[in-house]
């Protein structure tokens, strides 16, 4: 089978979104599809230094990328655009990963009028939080594109149920499938990395830390978080506790944060890592006592999977659409957004070590259950066999 990707961008900068396609891309691969990812060169106010408009190899995947014209949120790509217009029709299947950007738009145009059927992961950007950022534009978008954009679909790809449930029902929508995403099979399997993390950053010398990893961004209430475990490690058998916030994002945004730390008088309590990604961030996982994740939304929450399938438990909040999962496997604990549930919950999580190790079993069970990618690729195969009989 012949399946074309297409994302608004895939610079690491983006977070979950860029990871996901290029492990699902490979995986794909795998099972003797044909695929080929187009995107876009955005990487934020910057550009992906590559060759524009002709095959290259993107982390052991073809990949074609065009220029980013302007507008950072829109990805506007006319060279892509074009391109899509005419080359969509040599692929059986267009997989949209992501709704309102260019790329999004203009691959479902194509789609259309060349009859090929196409499914759109909308990746959490239907969640109702998400549509309250920027609400004007999305209205406008909606009723100029979008809503054509999804009526036309196959198929929406969700990667939860929650993540189904809360977009279908407010919207309208139909022709909901769930297939989760997968985490690289080196976390599953577990290998140890040496040397252990806390090796390359002296700071935190022997204490255990509490992790949160990924994006850094607002949706992400760190600074709730960030709160909440100094309240919670104010207690005396606690102190010997750090957060570590491994991770970047706007530089703006990063030094608000480290600003907000200051203000506490928490700098050695509160840790920055920066930007942690192969085998450090495994690494960082690795040796983590706990991963927070206490989220105004998120679609599916990588850092997490990646978390469940090192064995280590999680503390997430009940808008990870993962938490639901993560309760029934009792892989760890699910918190409102309110500063002193996270404070009690982190205190409870920390304080039992045994209890800790026992929902960190539970974790890695179901993560090697759930998020192997062969099982995943394997699903949605089944999908893009359906839509195509459909068409």
């Amino acid at each position: 089978m012949r399946v074309l990707h297409v994302i608004p961008a895939v610079a690491p900068r983006y977070g979950g979104p860029s990871y996901a396609i290029v492990g699902m891309a490979r995986a794909l691969r795998t099972a003797q599809t044909d695929v080929l990812i187009a995107t876009t060169d955005a990487d934020g106010s910057d550009r992906l230094p590559l060759q524009l408009e002709s095959r290259v190899d993107w982390q052991g995947v073809p990949t074609i990328f065009f220029h980013r014209q302007w507008s950072e949120a829109w990805k506007y790509s006319h060279p892509l655009a074009r391109w899509l217009a005419t080359h969509v029709a040599d692929w059986e299947v267009t997989h949209i990963h992501g709704v309102y950007s260019h790329a999004c738009v203009a691959a479902a145009s194509a789609s259309r009028a060349h009859g090929i059927p196409y499914i759109v992961r909308p990746f959490g950007t239907l969640d109702p939080w998400s549509l309250r950022q920027k609400p004007l534009r999305k209205r406008v978008l909606w009723w100029l594109s979008i809503k054509r954009m999804l009526a036309g679909a196959s198929a929406i790809h969700y990667t939860t149920a929650s993540e189904q449930r809360l977009a279908e029902g407010p919207l309208g929508l139909s022709r909901g499938v769930v297939v989760p995403l997968g985490v690289e099979d080196a976390f599953l399997d577990a290998p140890v990395v040496s040397p252990p993390f806390r090796e390359t950053l002296p700071q935190l010398g022997k204490h255990p830390y509490v992790l949160t990893l990924g994006r850094l961004h607002p949706k992400k209430g760190i600074e709730l978080l960030i709160d909440a475990f100094l309240d919670a490690t104010d207690m005396r058998h606690l102190q010997h506790w750090r957060l570590l916030v491994a991770g970047d994002g706007d530089a703006n945004y990063v030094n608000r944060l480290k600003a907000f730390v200051r203000t506490h008088n928490a700098e050695q309590r509160v840790l920055f890592a920066g930007w942690v990604d192969g085998r450090r961030k495994m690494a960082a996982l690795q040796d983590a006592g706990l991963l927070a994740l206490t989220s105004h939304a998120e679609n599916f929450g990588l850092a997490v999977a990646e978390a469940l399938a090192c064995g280590i438990p999680v503390v997430v909040s009940e808008h990870v659409n993962l938490a639901d999962e993560i309760l029934k496997a009792q892989a760890g604990w699910i918190v409102p957004l309110q500063r002193t549930a996270i404070a009690a919950t982190l205190q409870e999580a920390l304080s039992g070590d045994a209890e800790r190790r026992w929902r960190g079993a539970n974790a890695r069970a179901f993560a090697r259950s759930e998020f192997r990618w062969s099982n995943i690729a394997s699903a949605l195969l089944e999908v893009y066999t359906g839509v195509c009989s459909k068409n």
